[in-house]
């Protein structure tokens, strides 16, 4: 922390006690907001971290000597003040950070839906201007369309466009959990029948993943449980169900 916002603590902290509002309350908000303010500003370095906390701490304790009160109750309410202003810093980068990711997430899957339509879109003129052929051109188009609808390729498209709805859902459902915004039943719903579609790709379910296949299943169903139960382990189960179908779904990118 630079002595300039060390010094300004302690502006705050006497501040506070001329209007005598130094209180334990008081001085954890004052700390709080030096801290969340100081952590934001950091690029890196957890040194830096450490030496600000020190001086945050140090400017209370100097004040705390000047006016004769209990340092000991003062220390602890600058060390929760430390712990409130590290944590607002970092949760606001994390909300930040989750936002950015949900914003990608939406992003490829509306690419995905314009590809498929882009798709169908191509193969539906085809078929329209096909109508002024000759009959065995007709045909031919026809039968390519169809063959086309049901080619591998095609069939990757959709497996994987079921695949990236899995995640998302299952993401969502973390977000609507940390942040209270959204059903996450609802998305952890979405994630099963997506989840289930994908399981129709035989590729993505080998051997290797077997067990983590079963791990995720029973997990999902757990914290389908969990969340109609209303318990308070739904975010670690989220965050594990999050962790296994990134797993399970990487598995099968990676080859």
């Amino acid at each position: 922390m630079s002595d300039s916002r060390k010094q300004r603590i302690i502006a705050d902290l006497q501040q506070a006690k001329q209007t005598g509002e130094l209180k334990t309350e008081k001085i954890r908000e004052i700390i709080k907001n030096a801290i969340a303010e100081a952590v934001s500003e950091i690029k890196s370095g957890r040194g830096e971290i450490t030496s600000l906390v020190q001086d945050a701490i140090s400017a209370v304790t100097e004040t705390a000597k000047e006016t004769g009160g209990e340092v000991k109750e003062e220390v602890t309410a600058s060390i929760q003040g430390v712990i409130d202003g590290i944590s607002e810093a970092r949760r606001q980068k994390i909300a930040q950070t989750q936002s950015e990711i949900t914003t990608l997430e939406a992003q490829v899957v509306s690419e995905e839906q314009e590809l498929q339509q882009e798709i169908d879109q191509a193969l539906a003129e085809v078929e329209t201007e096909s109508k002024s052929q000759p009959d065995k051109i007709k045909e031919a188009i026809a039968e390519a369309i169809i063959n086309i609808g049901n080619s591998e390729e095609f069939a990757i498209l959709q497996k994987h466009y079921a695949r990236l709805k899995a995640q998302t859902a299952v993401l969502q459902a973390n977000l609507a959990s940390r942040y209270g915004e959204g059903d996450v039943g609802k998305y952890l719903d979405d994630a099963k029948v997506w989840y289930d579609k994908a399981k129709e790709d035989p590729e993505v379910f080998t051997e290797p993943v077997k067990r983590k296949r079963a791990q995720f299943e029973e997990k999902l169903g757990a914290t389908g449980g969990a969340v109609a139960r209303k318990e308070k382990q739904v975010k670690q189960l989220l965050k594990e169900l999050w962790q296994e179908i990134r797993e399970i779904f990487q598995e099968k990118t990676s080859k």
